[in-house]
């Protein structure tokens, strides 16, 4: 039954349609119901165990060639180099489950927002009976306070509001009207005649129907979204992994090389393909999936202190990467709190131009209106939340305003005490209170302006009251439309004194005194403008979509600087009519989507990852959890979200400030640019000892390092400054830079600066080799190419910080880590050179003054050559370098 347009119909057909009557269903036909189609509950959606999460680890591209790379290391009797390979990937594994491992229990928060129970007819008698037992057919009573149960066709209203900001965005109540006939396809939130599933109820009562239960209702549709959407990898995980295939073609490549060439020169082949292997593993970076998954655990760790939970490691670096910000405009954008900003009394009225509450200097002149907006009004304040409103949130702004102007509306409530009232409802779309005021009886009316305007004969100014006149009223219409284009909600404001306290039924609307009216809007966070400023500055565009009007949402754009000459705004019901390839095609130069529902978002979401964007998505209600569950990273709000966006996402908000984005940006830019300089450091030194192996073998000269050499290098003198990289303080300028597009960590200047700089780093060592030979011996040569191949590398670590700005600059600020590991991976090499037994191990000897003099000489050139390569990039602008 789910397919059914409900909305459509008239109360009978539907009646019919679900074979039910105004009494409601029999206990027995309820029962029967039930066990056909079952609870009224979400299916959850098994989850991952530790084994399913271990085997994802493992069988990631990068951790499957580190895997083979440990059982050929074994095969070749390299066991120290095949154990910490082994012990690598374990400690990898171990940091990425322990920050995955939180529970995916969006359906578990979906089912939380049920109601416990519902009022319904059964065998002609009203019922209290569990939610999760009510079938379709069940006709429902419904209450202020009542959370919806189910989906429901109503029946009959009265005066009922329901607040459905948590599944369309809307950040109004909605008035319901079950005579409401309407004759198209529409979005939800323009479905008068129907309520949805964890809506609530702010005001009136109505009797429904309930058509769709458990998972055929919306937010069952929802819930098999996020079912169904299937977990996919990140920009870094696809990245890895390509670093890994394409370090294994050369790996082979070069094996292929070497062993060719050797047999060329009719070297024993046993021992050269040993040697040829060797290599090849050599060229993989051990280190860097763990380094890298370090690197983003660290980076986690400073989001927290800054209020944004990662709950997946690599989301760390995809926000880093995001191109577009897709954002929910209510409680994202806005502060989810109806607020007064524009007001009008008579003089205002004539003038043509409404007065800024934050510019109101003379608070008394307002005192009449004040009192009409607090006293004519249903809502209060929450005694068990601060700045919370119990009831309509249109009148809770009303009692803000009382604030503002130092009225406390609840002491006011009890000074004036309510005598009577004319309660609101759609249809006169006003209501009215009377209160005894000093020596008079006033009663007060609030509501439509162009429902209260012609029942109004006087007007209030500042000398006092007189009869209103038809230019007034013309002046008046005037400013009331043109508030509502700047999508403000209008509401006016009359009183009139009366002579007693009226009797029931008494009609109190008519010549009465225009006092003035107010335009409130849920406004837009202070902190969101220079955010999205930043975000601009750094090449990001942001991207509104919402379920609310299109012209509110339009305003709201144009005012924090979404909205750009030559964007455009798009509605749902145009999404509708659009194919993915036309979507493809105005998604990159839309700025607004607006009444859209949870499925239009996975399609806005889809499109721009389909043309090639990094999409990250904000938002805070239900109708938000598929679109965050399938952008590249989902950020949810931690304080006003909904439990089931918290868990759809990748990253949460803590402070629900716009602002922490920009942060958690920058971060991940910074994880993203030191991973990339860790690969840097890592790959040019590895380049650098296969070029070395290589010439040697192209020339036949004896191996100017071992095997052995090789490791060392790798673990004790190269680990511990890669790490120190990771942590590098990020670029002033780095907010600055547009996003990284490419799908690859091998950006083309990346892969320039690895062969040169691991060419230098060659140059050097074989330079040193060749020396020590010709002066000395083959053993001495060994000892001076494997002191500069080393130390060569750890002078390069300074090189890697920036890749323009000399390691003199002062702009990438302090990196003391990166001193500590040097200091650490230069004591290891001493006890290497200078220890004997040590030395013995390595088939190292000792140099005399004149050769270490010639060994720190080589050991500076790289670091000199670079230097020269950045001050020509800097000199000629050049990007490839």
């Amino acid at each position: 039954m789910k397919e059914e347009r409900w909305y459509l119909m008239e109360t009978k057909e539907v009646l019919r349609e679900v074979n039910s009557t105004e009494d409601g269903l029999s206990d027995e036909e309820a029962t029967k119901r039930l066990k056909e189609n079952g609870y009224n509950e979400l299916r959850q959606k098994k989850r991952r165990n530790i084994f399913q999460l271990l085997w994802d680890e493992i069988t990631d591209p990068m951790i499957l060639i580190l895997i083979a790379a440990s059982i050929l290391s074994f095969f070749l009797d390299e066991f120290i180099e095949g154990v910490v390979i082994l012990v690598i990937v374990c400690i990898n594994t171990i940091i990425s489950i322990a920050q995955e491992k939180k529970a995916e229990s969006s359906i578990a928060a979906l089912k939380s927002m049920t109601s416990p129970t519902a009022r319904v007819f059964r065998d002609g008698e009203e019922s209290l009976i569990s939610s999760k037992e009510l079938v379709v057919g069940d006709i429902i009573i419904l209450e202020a306070g009542s959370m919806i149960p189910a989906d429901i066709r109503l029946l009959e209203t009265s005066n009922l509001k329901v607040q459905e900001a948590a599944l369309t965005g809307e950040s109004v109540p909605v008035e319901k009207d079950a005579e409401e006939k309407i004759t198209q396809e529409c979005a939800l939130g323009d479905r008068i005649n129907m309520v949805y599933t964890s809506s609530l109820v702010t005001y009136g009562r109505a009797i429904g129907v309930v058509v769709a239960t458990g998972m055929d209702s919306e937010v069952g549709n929802i819930a098999n979204m996020l079912n169904d959407e299937d977990d996919f990898d990140t920009p870094i995980k696809r990245k890895l992994a390509a670093v890994g295939k394409t370090l294994s073609i050369v790996g082979i490549v070069v094996c292929i090389i070497i062993f060719a060439i050797g047999m060329m020169y009719k070297r024993p082949a046993l021992p050269l393909f040993m040697t040829a292997i060797s290599l090849a593993i050599s060229i993989i970076p051990e280190g860097l999936p763990a380094t890298a998954t370090i690197v983003m655990a660290l980076g986690v760790k400073r989001m927290v202190k800054e209020n944004a939970l990662v709950r997946k490691l690599p989301a760390v670096e995809t926000l880093g990467s995001s191109t577009v910000i897709c954002s929910d405009k209510t409680g994202t954008l806005t502060q989810n709190k109806m607020t007064v900003t524009d007001i009008a009394l008579e003089k205002e009225i004539q003038k043509g131009k409404t007065t800024s509450t934050n510019n109101i200097l003379d608070k008394e002149r307002y005192k009449e209106l004040i009192y009409a907006g607090a006293l004519c009004n249903d809502a209060c304040l929450d005694p068990d939340k601060k700045d919370s409103i119990l009831g309509d949130p249109t009148e809770g702004a009303l009692i803000f305003l009382a604030e503002d102007f130092g009225v406390d509306q609840e002491e006011l409530e009890e000074k004036y005490d309510r005598e009577f009232e004319q309660p609101f409802d759609s249809v006169r779309k006003r209501m009215t209170t009377v209160h005894k005021i000093d020596s008079e009886i006033v009663s007060y009316t609030k509501g439509a302006v162009d429902s209260i305007l012609p029942l109004c004969t006087k007007i209030l100014t500042e000398n006092g009251i007189r009869g209103i006149t038809k230019d007034d009223k013309e002046k008046i219409l005037n400013m009331s439309t043109n508030m509502s284009k700047k999508a403000l909600r209008v509401l006016g404001f009359a009183r009139r004194i009366i002579d007693h306290i009226p009797e029931d039924d008494e009609d109190l609307e008519f010549d009465m005194t225009f006092i003035g009216m107010v335009g409130m809007i849920d406004p837009p966070r202070p902190e969101v403008l220079d955010a999205i400023k930043t975000c601009t500055e750094a090449g990001i565009r942001t991207v509104m979509i919402t379920g609310d009007h299109l012209v509110t949402a339009t305003a709201i754009a144009k005012e924090i600087g979404i909205w750009k000459k030559g964007n455009k705004a798009i509605s749902g019901e145009e999404l509708d009519n659009m194919n993915d390839e036309q979507l493809d095609k105005v998604v990159q130069n839309t700025a607004v989507f607006a009444r859209v529902s949870p499925n239009h978002k996975l399609r806005i979401i889809e499109s721009l990852k389909r043309t090639g964007e990094i999409a990250a998505m904000t938002g805070d209600g239900v109708n938000d959890a598929p679109a965050l569950k399938a952008a590249d990273i989902g950020i949810a709000m931690g304080v006003n979200g909904t439990d089931v966006a918290k868990d759809s996402a990748d990253m949460i908000l803590l402070d629900d400030d716009f602002t922490t984005i920009v942060y958690a940006v920058k971060e991940g830019r910074r994880v993203y640019r030191n991973i990339q300089k860790v690969i840097q450091f890592l790959l040019a030194g590895n380049i650098a000892e296969i070029l070395t192996i290589l010439i040697a073998t192209l020339f036949n000269f004896d191996a100017p390092i071992l095997a052995i050499h090789v490791l060392c290098i790798n673990l004790a003198t190269d680990s511990l400054p890669a790490l120190a990289l990771g942590v590098d303080p990020a670029n002033k300028s780095i907010m600055k830079e547009k996003p990284v597009r490419s799908g690859t960590l091998f950006e083309k200047s990346l892969i320039v600066r690895v062969i040169l700089h691991g060419i230098f780093i060659t140059i050097a060592t074989m330079t040193a080799y060749l020396i020590g030979v010709k002066t000395d011996s083959h053993i001495v040569g060994q000892t001076m190419a494997f002191s500069v191949l080393a130390l060569s590398q750890m002078f390069h670590a300074f090189n890697q910080r920036s890749n323009t700005d000399s390691i003199i600059s002062t702009g990438n600020g302090h990196n003391q880590y990166l001193f500590w590991a040097l200091l650490v991976s230069f004591i290891l090499l001493v006890v290497v050179l200078f220890v004997p037994f040590m030395r013995e191990i390595f088939s190292l000897t000792t140099l005399d003054l004149k050769e270490w003099l010639t060994v720190i000489f080589l050991s500076i050139l790289p670091l000199i050559l670079v230097e020269i390569t950045k001050l020509i990039k800097r000199k000629f602008n050049l990007e490839i370098i």
